[in-house]
C-alpha cells in the first residue's frame, strides 16, 4: 500500500504543479495597462505586453462592448494584431455613452486571460488640441487663418458625417501689447477671421482656442502670433 500511496501523491503533486505553472503562464502573458486615450475625438485603445514577453511575436485580440450589454464584440481590424494599440473611434462614437474594451494575448501556443479597461466615457476623457493660427497683415487689419487639428470622419448609423458636425467653435483673442489688454474678438465657426481698426505703430498678439459647447470642453490656447502695425 505504501508504494501506491507514494506514487499517487507524486502524481497529484505533479498535476497540481502543472496547473499552477499553466496559470502563471496565463498571468505573465496578460496585457498590461490596458486603457483608452481620447484626443480630438479619436478613441484609441493602448496596452503594454505581458511580463513574460521579450519580443514582438505575440498576437493580440480585442473586444469591446457598450455598458449594459452582455455580449462582447470582436474588433475585426485588431483580431490577431501585433500592434500595441487599436482604433475604436467608430465603435465608441457617442461621447456620453459608457464603454469597455479588453485584450487577450496569444504567444507560442499559450494564451492569457482577458485584460479589461476601466469604464470609459469619451466626454470625461477627451482632450482637444488648440488650433494652429496663421496671420496675414493687410494695411491696418489682420487676416487670421485657423487650422483645425486632425479629426476623424465620424460614423453614425452607417453614414459618414463631416468634421463640421462636431460643432466646434473658434475663439480668437487679441492682446494689445501697449495697453496690456486682452479682448475676445471672434467666436464662431469661420476659419478665416478679419480683425480691423487696429492702432498704427502698435504691437498685437493673437491666440485662439477651440470650444465644444455640447460637451463644455475646450482646448488650451494656441501659441501666440505677434505682429507690429506700421
Amino acid at each position: 500500500m505504501m508504494p501506491k500511496l507514494c506514487l499517487l501523491g507524486v502524481l497529484v503533486g505533479f498535476l497540481l504543479t502543472g496547473g499552477v505553472g499553466t496559470k502563471n503562464v496565463h498571468e505573465t502573458l496578460k496585457p498590461q495597462r490596458v486603457r483608452f486615450q481620447s484626443r480630438n475625438f479619436h478613441n484609441i485603445l493602448h496596452w503594454q505586453p505581458g511580463k513574460a514577453l521579450t519580443d514582438n511575436s505575440a498576437a493580440y485580440f480585442v473586444q469591446y462592448k457598450l455598458y449594459g450589454e452582455k455580449q462582447w464584440k470582436n474588433k475585426e481590424d485588431c483580431w490577431g494584431t501585433q500592434e500595441l494599440l487599436c482604433d475604436l473611434t467608430n465603435e465608441t462614437s457617442d461621447p456620453q455613452e459608457l464603454y469597455y474594451a479588453r485584450v487577450k494575448t496569444v504567444s507560442a501556443g499559450s494564451y492569457s486571460a482577458w485584460s479589461m479597461t476601466r469604464r470609459f466615457i469619451p466626454w470625461w476623457e477627451m482632450k482637444i488640441d488648440p488650433p494652429v493660427i496663421n496671420i496675414t497683415q493687410v494695411n491696418e487689419s489682420l487676416l487670421v487663418s485657423l487650422h483645425t487639428p486632425n479629426l476623424p470622419s465620424k460614423v453614425q448609423k452607417g453614414k459618414n458625417v463631416s468634421m463640421e458636425n462636431y460643432d466646434l467653435v473658434y475663439r480668437v483673442f487679441i492682446i494689445n501689447n501697449s495697453l496690456e489688454k486682452e479682448q475676445l474678438v471672434y467666436e464662431g465657426a469661420h476659419r478665416v477671421v478679419r480683425i480691423e481698426a487696429l492702432t498704427p505703430r502698435s504691437g498685437y498678439c493673437i491666440a485662439a482656442e477651440l470650444y465644444q459647447p455640447m460637451l463644455d470642453r475646450r482646448s488650451q490656447r494656441s501659441e501666440e502670433r505677434c505682429v507690429e502695425i506700421p
